[in-house]
């Protein structure tokens, strides 16, 4: 297994638990966004691709026919299991595995869901590339994730931060690196929403298990950033000890020609 694989497994297995309960994952505007994207009429078959702890496959799965939940996270699908149960959910089903090597035939989807994923990938052209291969003629991707800005300052410590709290983080995207992303891989995209991300920091770290001396880090370099970062962060004047700051995501729809090529 790869590097980064192994490091995604060891950290969202130790903390899988908590990403079942986290306001950030299970609630937000965003996820009615990505439902309203999807345009689902009750017989679409659905991919939640990188599905963590199940929250956007619970709530598509209402609207369609029968949902995959599909993650490299043998721990995260047990707990989309025990919320699926929970709700009396008979639609969706688990499998495991990475997203650039997708185990499904050609055309088995009508639409691929994703959110909060996509930047732990360490292949996302290679996604993409498997997400058309398995939608149907004129299928298409609703993406939802963490996006970085033209700015390199604010890019960089952006990175920085996420790296320092989790290991498996790989990149966090612009909106125009996704967009061409999608172009590459022979999609349409359109962007359909982009939203603030407010996140006390106390509970941002400790959902992730930061080690304590990554966590001084991290508080050093919040009250240490350039105005550019701490305007774009929303940081306070002063630190408490459990400040907010906000980062951004966006809503990104790709659609595929009626007929793939």
């Amino acid at each position: 297994m790869k590097n980064t694989e192994q490091s995604i497994q060891k950290q969202f297995g130790d903390v899988a638990d908590k990403y079942a309960t986290s306001a950030v994952h299970a609630k937000g505007a965003d996820l009615q966004t990505l439902l309203h994207a999807a345009e689902l009429t009750g017989t679409e078959v659905v991919l939640d691709a990188g599905c963590g702890a199940g929250h956007t496959a619970l709530t598509v799965a209402p609207y369609a026919a029968e949902v995959i939940a599909y993650d490299l996270t043998a721990a995260m699908l047990a707990q989309v299991e025990q919320l699926v149960a929970a709700r009396d959910l008979t639609n969706i089903s688990t499998q495991q595995g990475d997203v650039a090597e997708l185990p499904f035939a050609d055309t088995s989807f009508d639409r691929v869901v994703s959110r909060f994923s996509a930047h732990h990938w360490t292949q996302p052209l290679a996604a993409l590339r498997e997400f058309k291969r398995v939608l149907k003629p004129g299928g298409f991707i609703v993406l939802t994730d963490v996006i970085s800005l033209d700015d390199l300052t604010v890019d960089t410590y952006l990175q920085a931060i996420e790296l320092l709290r989790d290991p498996s983080h790989v990149r966090d995207h612009t909106v125009a690196q996704w967009h061409a992303l999608f172009i590459d891989a022979g999609f349409t995209p359109e962007t359909v929403d982009q939203f603030d991300i407010p996140l006390p920091f106390v509970d941002w770290h400790t959902r992730m298990n930061t080690p304590a001396q990554y966590v001084t880090v991290l508080r050093d370099l919040f009250t240490k950033a350039p105005q550019t970062v701490r305007d774009q962060f929303k940081l306070p004047a002063e630190l408490s000890e459990d400040f907010t700051f906000t980062i951004y995501g966006a809503v990104i729809r790709a659609q595929l020609p009626s007929n793939k090529s």
